[in-house]
């Protein structure tokens, strides 16, 4: 069972209250595939980079069983640049460069080896390029999932909403929630997103947890309390790439096993933000993911009595 993440590979320079950074490796495709890499020996992705970015990082990623098939080279052209510094609560930033490069004119390739893909992450692009790549499947997967942000609500509504009717999973973030369905409940926004065609919603809180809503059903994830966090960038889609992954090795859409794949997915992004980039991504091990499921697991686990007079 195969997965494809769809998504951008990149620069980021980046500068939070614990430093800051020249230009190193980002993007939403490589945190997704870095994430889902401890998960799954095979996965596909599809992205564009520039004749500057390095042909070691490609490797590195192919080391971790990601193919690079769909990833393209532009030759003559330049990776696509990002720049920001957070404010000291970390929960907000100012973007200081966006440099497209390579994305603005992006046209999706599906490879033929990726045609057998079962799961599919579409990281936040243009709506217009989630969709092409749906439409470039020739068969269906079971699961589709697809991340967006306020930036494609402002300026690409309706792409944005027909790509939203295409998928079975929605990942976003409760501000985005709330501005997608006009809705400040976010009960009431969950309702209303789903009838836009995912029946699996899944809403980030940040330093507050994860909301799941499947049917009828919610679940709710805290966050680990963390003694510092250094870097923020890719949190996101870190749990995406941690859910997704986790989704893809056990080949189970239960309510039950969606739950579990939250629980990874915030386990994954906790180690995201304890140094810049993709850095601890990089080094982690399997015994030290367990181990934080477990933490994760304890933090929301308790039994009591219920004593009603």
């Amino acid at each position: 069972m195969s997965l494809l993440t769809v998504g951008s590979v990149a620069f980021d320079a980046i500068e939070t209250p614990y430093g800051k950074t020249d230009k190193i490796v980002g993007g939403a495709g490589t945190f997704i595939s870095l994430a889902s890499s401890y998960f799954v020996d095979r996965q596909n992705i599809i992205s564009v980079v520039g004749d500057d970015f390095p042909k070691d990082t490609i490797k590195d990623l192919n080391s971790r069983g990601i193919n690079t098939l769909g990833l393209q080279v532009k030759e003559g052209e330049k990776t696509f640049f990002w720049s920001g510094k957070y404010h000291n609560d970390m929960n907000s930033r100012d973007t200081l460069i966006t440099e497209l490069n390579v994305l603005e004119n992006f046209d999706p390739v599906v490879p033929n080896d990726y045609q057998d893909s079962d799961y599919v992450m579409l990281g936040n692009l243009s709506p217009l390029v989630q969709s092409t790549v749906i439409e470039r499947l020739k068969n269906r997967p079971k699961l589709i999932a697809m991340d967006t942000m306020n930036f494609w609500m402002d300026i690409a509504m309706n792409d944005l909403t027909k790509t939203i009717s295409m998928v079975d999973l929605l990942i976003i973030n409760d501000e985005e929630a709330r501005q997608l369905s006009g809705e400040y409940s976010l009960i009431k926004a969950a309702q209303i997103i789903r009838d836009m065609g995912p029946k699996i919603l899944i809403i980030k809180k940040g330093e507050h947890g994860a909301l799941l809503f499947v049917n009828d059903d919610v679940f709710y994830a805290p966050a680990l309390p963390l003694e510092e966090v250094f870097d923020p960038t890719g949190a996101g889609d870190t749990f995406a790439g941690g859910f997704m992954g986790y989704i893809a090795s056990t080949h189970d859409l239960s309510f039950e096993n969606l739950k579990r794949a939250v629980i990874y997915g915030s386990a994954m992004a906790s180690f995201c933000v304890e140094k810049f980039g993709t850095q601890r991504l990089l080094e982690l091990d399997k015994e030290e993911i367990s181990n934080r499921v477990n933490q994760f697991v304890k933090l929301a686990n308790f039994d009591m009595n219920l004593l009603v007079k």
